[in-house]
This record gives structure tokens, C-alpha cells and sequence, in this order.
């Protein structure tokens, strides 16, 4: 019964230690490509690649899920507000949930599974085929060429796109507003510009911001220190993935108490 405690306690207890040694060691990684990011030369034929690929490439999913979800957002604001002035209820809950939450978050996770999967994977491919080693013989740092970039396109092109998806998830409670719940289309812009305020768009683009950093971040850490041929490039990407998604919900929470708390 003693050594089963032990064991037990064992087993607890390297858990702990390591998942502190990941903590710490991501850590590690992220002041390390901070520190590449920011120390020239920077390699500009990286950043545009990644720019058009994390930007350009994530506008269509980005605008779907945003159009539907402020779709949604109205029409299940207007069931609940049926009783009361609809117009400037509808419309105000769909702009401030959009702004300050439902915008950042949703592109957060599209972004997420959508490039934080691709860099993993492509990272880790590359660490499991000894290609990463092969730039450092060749004088080349892979931090500054390989991450880097992805670091400075996420935090450059997120919060672009929660911008757009905020203006779209807007239209997205707009039309629904106009064509399924007959409002009056004037009362309803005016409600919408009344109601917008600059604090509300600052609170999406920081979380847009570090929503950036992160999946960038947590992506290219689980693909650099993936292992064991084809099944560590798998673990990495969902690793990747799951993280990432985690860590935007859960960031999500703190920058909003930093906010209103």
C-alpha cells in the first residue's frame, strides 16, 4: 500500500515537474523569436509569403463564420427582445458582441486550425527530416527564417482580420435585421453608429493581438520540438491546434476582467 502511494505520488509529481520544464522552456522560445523578430536582416520575402497566406488565404473562412454568427446573433437577440425596442437592442447587442468578443474569438480559432495546423506541421516536417538542422550548416539562423516571419505576419494580419469579420459580422445582423425581421433599416444604422464605441474596437484588436502571438507562437514551438518521425509531426499539429484554441478562450476571459474588472 506504501509503494503504491509512492508510485502514485511519483507519477504526480513528474507531471508537474514536467509540464513546468514546458512552460519554461516555452517561455524560452518566445523571448528567443522576439528577439529574432525584432534584429535585422529581415527576410521580407518570408513575412509577404506568410502575410498572403495567413491574410489573404483566411478571408474567406474568417468572413463566413463572422457573416452567420452576427446572422445568428440577431435573430436570437430579437426572439429574446421581442417585447421590448428591438431596433436598438438588436442592434446594439449584435455590434458589441461582435466587437468585443464574438469577432476576435471566432477568427482567433479560425485562424487557429487553419494556419496554426499548416505552420506546425510544416515546422515539424522539417525538424523530423533534419531540414532545420541543414539551415544552421548552411549559416542560416532557423529562428530568424523560419519563425520569425510567422511571428511577424500573425501579428500583423490577425488583427486585420478580426476587423474585417467584425465589419462583416455586423452586415451579417444587418440583413437579418432588414430582410427576415423587418426593421426600419435607418434606425437601425443609426442604433448600430450610436452604440459604436473606440473602447469596444481597442478590446478586439489587443485580444486580436496577442490571439496573434499565440497561435504563432504555441504553432511554430510544437512543430520545432516535434519528434519521432511522422507521428510527432501528427502530435505537433494537434497539440498546436488544441493549444492554441485553449489558450484564446482562456485569454479571452483575463483581458476582458484587465478590461472591465
Amino acid at each position: 500500500m506504501k509503494k503504491r502511494i509512492l508510485n502514485i505520488l511519483e507519477s504526480i509529481g513528474y507531471t508537474c515537474i514536467r509540464f513546468l520544464s514546458q512552460i519554461g522552456n516555452f517561455f524560452i522560445f518566445c523571448i528567443s523569436s522576439i528577439f529574432w523578430a525584432i534584429r535585422p536582416p529581415w527576410y521580407f520575402k518570408q513575412i509577404h509569403s506568410q502575410i498572403i497566406d495567413i491574410g489573404y488565404f483566411s478571408l474567406p473562412v474568417v468572413g463566413l463564420t463572422t457573416f452567420f454568427s452576427g446572422m445568428v446573433l440577431a435573430l436570437q437577440t430579437s426572439i429574446g427582445f421581442s417585447e421590448f425596442n428591438s431596433e436598438s437592442t438588436v442592434a446594439r447587442v449584435v455590434l458589441t458582441s461582435i466587437t468585443k468578443e464574438l469577432g476576435p474569438v471566432l477568427t482567433g480559432l479560425m485562424v487557429a486550425g487553419r494556419v496554426g495546423a499548416k505552420m506546425a506541421a510544416e515546422i515539424a516536417t522539417m525538424k523530423v527530416t533534419e531540414q532545420i538542422d541543414a539551415l544552421g550548416t548552411l549559416g542560416t539562423r532557423p529562428m530568424q527564417y523560419l519563425i520569425a516571419p510567422k511571428l511577424i505576419a500573425s501579428l500583423i494580419c490577425v488583427p486585420f482580420l478580426v476587423l474585417i469579420g467584425n465589419t462583416i459580422g455586423i452586415l451579417g445582423g444587418y440583413v437579418i435585421a432588414i430582410y427576415k425581421l423587418d426593421f426600419n433599416p435607418d434606425l437601425y444604422l443609426y442604433a448600430t453608429i450610436e452604440h459604436l464605441y473606440w473602447i469596444d474596437v481597442v478590446q478586439g484588436l489587443v485580444k486580436a493581438s496577442i490571439f496573434g502571438f499565440l497561435i504563432s507562437m504555441l504553432s511554430c514551438y510544437f512543430g520545432y520540438n516535434a519528434s519521432r518521425g511522422a507521428e510527432g509531426v501528427g502530435y505537433a499539429t494537434t497539440s498546436a491546434v488544441v493549444t492554441s484554441s485553449v489558450m484564446i478562450l482562456t485569454s479571452t476571459y483575463i483581458i476582458t476582467a484587465l478590461f472591465f474588472g
